[in-house]
C-alpha cells in the first residue's frame, strides 16, 4: 500500500481552496441569521441583524479572493462572464455568486437607508460616499420607511435559498467528483450546507462578544441564548451528518472502504478523528448543551458560549481541512498515500490565509463608520 502516481505526490488544491468553501460558509451562515430576524420576525436577533447582514456581504467580497490566488492566470476568471458556458460547474458558481451578491446589496441598501440618509446628511466625505449609495435620493417618510421594510423582507427571503444553493454548490463540486471516493456521496452538500450555518453563527457570537468587551457595551442576553441555541440545533445535525456520512462509507464495505479506513487511521487520524470530532465536535456539544438545558449565570454562560463558538469555528475549518486536502492523500491507484502541510511564506500559505481570514473583519470596522451596525447597543455604565 505505498504505491502513489508520479502526478499525485504533489496536492493540487492546497490551503486557499480550504479556505474558499470556510469562507463562503460564513456568508450563507451569516444571512441565515439576518433572515430568522428580517422574515421570520425572530425580534430576539434583532440586536445583531444588521451585523449579520453585513457581515454576510462582506464575507461574500472576499469569497473568491482565495480561488483568485489559487488561479495561475487569474484574470481569466472574468471568461466566466464574457463568455458563458452553462454546461461548467464552476462557471455555475460565477453565476449563483453574482445573483447572490445582488441580492445582498439590494438588502443592503433598504434594510439601512435610513441610516444612509442620516449619515447624507451631514458634511464631510463619508457624508458625500452616503449620497453617492443612495443615488442622491434623500427623500424619507412613513410610506418610504413601510416600502423599505417589505422589499428588505422580500429580499431576505429571496435570500435564503440562494444561501443554500450558493453553500450547497460548494459541496457539489467535490461530491460531483466520482473518481475521489472521499468526496463521492450524496451527502456531500448537505453537509456542506449545515456547516456553513454551523460557521456563521460560531462567527457571530465570536465577533458581537468581541466587539462588545471592546466597546464596553452591555451583550443582548436574549439574543446570545438564542444564537446559543440555533447554534447547539445546528451543529448536531451537522456532526451527525458527518457521522452518518462516515458510518455508510464503513458499512457499505465497498472496494475503497479500506484504503479510506487506512487513510483515516494513518494520515487523517489527529486532524479527523481528535481533533475534529472528539475535541472540537464534543467539547462544543456540551457547553452549548449545558446553556441551552439550564440557565446559568450571563457571565458564566456568556464564557462558554464564546469558547464553543470559537471552537466551532475552528471545527468547521478542520472539517474543510479533511475534505479538501484529506480528499488528496489517496492515490488513483487506491495503493498509496501522499503527504501535504502548507508552507507559510508562499502564496498559498499560511500567512496569505490569515491575511484573507482577517481582512473582513477590519472592512467590517470600516462599515461601522459609515454605517452603525449596532445602534441598539448600551454601555454597561
Amino acid at each position: 500500500m505505498d504505491f502513489v502516481f508520479p502526478n499525485e505526490q504533489n496536492v493540487t488544491w492546497t490551503v486557499m481552496i480550504v479556505l474558499y468553501p470556510y469562507i463562503t460558509g460564513l456568508v450563507a451562515g451569516a444571512f441565515i441569521v439576518s433572515s430568522l430576524y428580517h422574515v421570520f420576525g425572530r425580534v430576539e436577533l434583532k440586536a445583531v441583524a444588521r451585523f449579520s447582514l453585513a457581515s454576510a456581504f462582506v464575507f461574500l467580497l472576499f469569497a473568491p479572493l482565495p480561488l483568485l490566488m489559487h488561479l495561475g492566470q487569474p484574470q481569466r476568471a472574468f471568461n466566466i462572464m464574457i463568455t458563458p458556458n452553462f454546461n461548467s460547474a464552476m462557471a455555475g458558481f460565477g453565476f449563483i455568486y453574482t445573483a447572490y451578491l445582488i441580492v445582498v446589496v439590494m438588502e443592503i441598501w433598504f434594510v439601512m437607508r435610513h441610516s444612509f440618509i442620516a449619515r447624507a446628511r451631514g458634511s464631510g466625505p463619508i457624508a458625500w460616499l452616503c449620497r453617492v449609495i443612495l443615488l442622491g435620493n434623500l427623500h424619507e417618510d412613513d410610506s418610504t420607511r413601510a416600502a423599505d421594510h417589505k422589499i428588505a423582507k422580500f429580499l431576505a427571503g429571496l435570500g435564503i435559498p440562494m444561501a443554500c444553493l450558493l453553500h450547497g454548490y460548494v459541496g457539489f463540486l467535490f461530491g460531483s467528483l466520482k473518481a475521489n471516493p472521499w468526496w463521492s456521496t450524496p451527502l456531500m452538500f448537505v453537509i456542506f450546507i449545515f456547516s456553513a450555518i454551523v460557521s456563521g453563527i460560531a462567527v457571530l457570537i465570536f465577533h458581537y462578544m468581541i466587539v462588545a468587551r471592546l466597546n464596553g457595551w452591555k451583550l443582548d442576553q436574549p439574543c446570545v441564548r438564542s444564537m446559543t441555541k440555533y447554534l447547539w440545533g445546528f451543529m448536531i445535525i451537522a456532526v451527525s451528518l458527518e457521522l452518518l456520512e462516515l458510518m455508510s462509507i464503513a458499512y457499505k464495505q465497498t472496494e475503497e472502504w479500506e484504503v479510506l479506513d487506512m487513510l483515516i487511521r494513518e494520515k487523517l487520524w489527529i486532524s479527523y478523528v481528535i481533533l475534529q470530532y472528539l475535541v472540537f465536535s464534543l467539547i462544543p456539544f456540551f457547553l452549548l448543551g449545558i446553556n441551552s438545558l439550564f440557565n446559568l449565570r450571563d457571565r458564566i454562560t456568556n464564557a462558554m458560549v464564546w469558547t464553543a463558538a470559537t471552537m466551532l469555528l475552528v471545527q468547521v475549518l478542520l472539517m474543510r481541512w479533511n475534505v479538501v486536502v484529506g480528499g488528496q492523500l489517496v492515490s488513483k491507484s487506491m495503493r498509496g498515500f501522499t503527504d501535504y502541510f502548507p508552507g507559510l511564506w508562499e502564496k498559498e500559505g499560511i500567512a496569505v490565509a490569515v491575511v484573507i481570514f482577517t481582512l473582513p473583519f477590519g472592512i467590517l470596522w470600516v462599515f461601522n463608520k459609515i454605517v452603525p451596525l449596532f445602534p441598539d447597543a448600551v454601555s454597561r455604565d
